[in-house]
């Protein structure tokens, strides 16, 4: 088993920045991607980033509809994965999920490829 836990969440103002963490305990750290997905009340789940190792370092991909705005990191010392988020909107107003798998690189941007996921950590944005 693996836990995750995320944390950095809350209410902001349109144009704020928050980010937000994701600690991992439970399995070894570096052998997963690492993702993060939001879920707006009646709204699919959504994909917001991912990061996985690779040789000499780990790759990210950030989604469509946050890239600019949003991005991520990794530090497998410290079992962390963080989402750094600027410019911040009313749309960005979701429950944010960090979620843990191992997958082929097309299926990053999947959910159900993640097996591992936190609590979710809420971010309200107010115009």
């Amino acid at each position: 088993q693996m836990q995750l836990v995320e944390s950095g969440g809350g209410s902001v103002q349109a144009g704020a920045s928050l980010r937000l963490s994701c600690v991992a305990s439970g399995r070894t750290f570096r052998d997963y991607t690492i993702g993060w997905f939001r879920q707006a009340p009646g709204k699919e789940r959504e994909f917001i980033a991912t990061a996985a190792n690779s040789r000499g370092g780990y790759r990210t991909y950030v989604g469509d509809s946050v890239k600019g705005r949003f991005t991520i990191s990794r530090d497998n010392a410290k079992n962390t994965v963080s989402l750094q988020m600027n410019t911040l909107n009313p749309e960005d107003t979701a429950v944010y999920y960090c979620a843990a798998g191992n997958m082929i690189t097309s299926e990053r941007l999947n959910h159900r490829s993640y097996v591992y996921w936190g609590q979710g950590t809420q971010v309200t944005v107010s115009s």
